[in-house]
């Protein structure tokens, strides 16, 4: 019961935001932003039959409700459980035009931590991947988080920059993935 009412509050919440937009939404490829800032990025792909990530854990469970109300399918995994069969469905949805949302620092950090799993799913996929930034002045921020995450109160502005398509050659070597991995570490390092 408690979660079909959190799932009604933030969908309810979600229609009061203002979402301004920089950069072209995708309608297809790979989309990847950090944990703490997922409900805006997922308020703004609601809606469009897109795949997201979403963890195994008992939290996950709230996050995958949420997302089936926003219409979106949900794949079920994480680094540290199911993570290979998780990465190789998402993979699969990526190559039949979905797209696919990713937190590569999820689902339990470090913060602003890359990890392979959104650059590998864009290279084995052959689609560009996206880097999302949200910024919200007007939110309520969860410090004690590992994510700090970001919940935008009423009415709140939402900025959401999209980066131009990034291709990722798909001759990259492991070792070539951890460098770009840590190159997107250091260009979108969180700022809140």
């Amino acid at each position: 019961m408690k979660a079909q009412v959190a799932v009604f509050l933030l969908s309810l919440l979600r229609r009061t935001w203002r979402l301004h937009i920089h950069g072209v939404v995708p309608e297809r490829g790979v989309v990847a932003f950090w944990h703490g800032h997922m409900l805006p990025v997922w308020a703004l792909f609601a809606g469009r039959g897109a795949v997201a990530l979403v963890s195994s854990s008992r939290d996950g469970e709230l996050l995958a409700a949420v997302l089936h109300r926003w219409k979106y399918r949900c794949v079920r995994g994480s680094s540290s459980r199911g993570g290979a069969h998780a990465l190789n469905d998402l993979i699969e949805h990526a190559k039949g035009g979905c797209l696919v949302l990713i937190t590569p620092d999820g689902p339990r950090g470090p913060r602003g931590t890359v990890k392979r799993g959104a650059v590998v799913c864009a290279q084995h996929a052959g689609v560009p991947l996206y880097w999302c930034r949200v910024h919200c002045r007007w939110a309520w921020r969860f410090r004690r988080s590992w994510d700090r995450f970001l919940l935008p109160l009423p009415l709140a502005r939402v900025t959401i920059e999209i980066s131009p398509a990034m291709h990722i050659p798909a001759e990259l070597t492991d070792n070539a993935v951890l460098d770009y991995c840590r190159s997107l570490q250091q260009r979108y390092a969180p700022t809140d």
